[in-house]
């Protein structure tokens, strides 16, 4: 935990109570009274853009840090993957059928989960997205285990609310997609991704491509369900194309089961350098 420093400078949290007891005029009432740092519609601003952005990465990032959290292993997948028990009401019966997928979900959580308390419970923290689905059992998981779990969750305009297992304290909400998944990698020490949708898949080959150029160190990367990602992605037709190395195939291993996923990480080689990655 970081010691506040007091400042001889008068505090902004005291300026803002004190501006809002000062009296009734025409000119205070003027948006261009308002204290800066106190002025949403100032705040939202276009030309505040950047400004948005750097409080999107700070705010998460002390959070974060405030609360111990050393390292992460992050959870990628379809919030529509139901739990089994409600399987019935899946929208399809491939939903139904992948609905197993949750309670794995649910499992490596837990014991990744118990794992990282045994050593004090800073590292290897689960991240999910923070919504339904494949997210809500990696934090049902880490909670069912006693630890603390993160949620990255974003305003879109149909979903989505934090589910009810994520930590209360490392529940974030963003705007900018960028900047959210900056935070999932910023301290990922393994990245599992289970079946999912559009955004599932952006979010893997995102952190596949930042891998395979050496803009992220390689870390395990685990794909569960064979069958699935085969099915949805020819991975050997983009190596025989030569679209991508046979070497970047190695970036990544299928996996069937959560206590599968725990010995692959356990055993997964270290990182070495790739001479072709600056011809890429």
């Amino acid at each position: 935990m970081h010691e506040h420093r007091r400042s001889i400078f008068r505090d902004a949290h005291e300026d803002r109570k004190e501006a809002k007891r000062i009296p009734d005029t025409p000119q205070t009432r003027a948006p261009a009274y308002r204290l800066a740092f106190t002025d949403d519609d100032f705040l939202c601003r276009e030309d505040l853009r950047p400004v948005r952005l750097q409080l999107e990465l700070l705010k998460p990032e002390l959070a974060m840090t405030e609360a111990g959290v050393v390292s992460t292993v992050v959870l990628f997948g379809g919030a529509r993957i139901p739990e089994p028990a409600k399987k019935a009401g899946a929208r399809t019966e491939t939903l139904a059928e992948l609905s197993h997928f949750y309670d794995e979900a649910r499992r490596f959580a837990r014991l990744m989960t118990e794992q990282s308390m045994a050593s004090g419970g800073r590292h290897n923290v689960i991240v999910t997205g923070g919504g339904p689905g494949v997210m809500e059992a990696g934090n049902r998981g880490a909670m069912e285990a006693g630890g603390q779990s993160i949620g990255l969750n974003i305003v879109l305009p149909h979903e989505q609310a934090p589910n009810e297992y994520v930590t209360p304290g490392l529940c974030f909400n963003f705007h900018y997609f960028a900047i959210r998944k900056m935070h999932f990698l910023m301290r990922a020490k393994a990245i599992c991704v289970f079946p999912g949708g559009f955004g599932t898949l952006d979010e893997t080959f995102e952190s596949l491509t930042l891998i395979q150029t050496g803009r992220m160190e390689r870390v395990p990367f685990l794909l569960f369900g064979r069958a699935f990602w085969e099915r949805i992605v020819n991975w050997q037709a983009l190596s025989e194309a030569g679209t991508i190395s046979a070497e970047d195939l190695d970036l990544f291993r299928f996996v069937e089961t959560a206590e599968e996923a725990l010995e692959v990480i356990a055993n997964w080689p270290p990182a070495t350098a790739r001479e072709d990655i600056p011809g890429r």
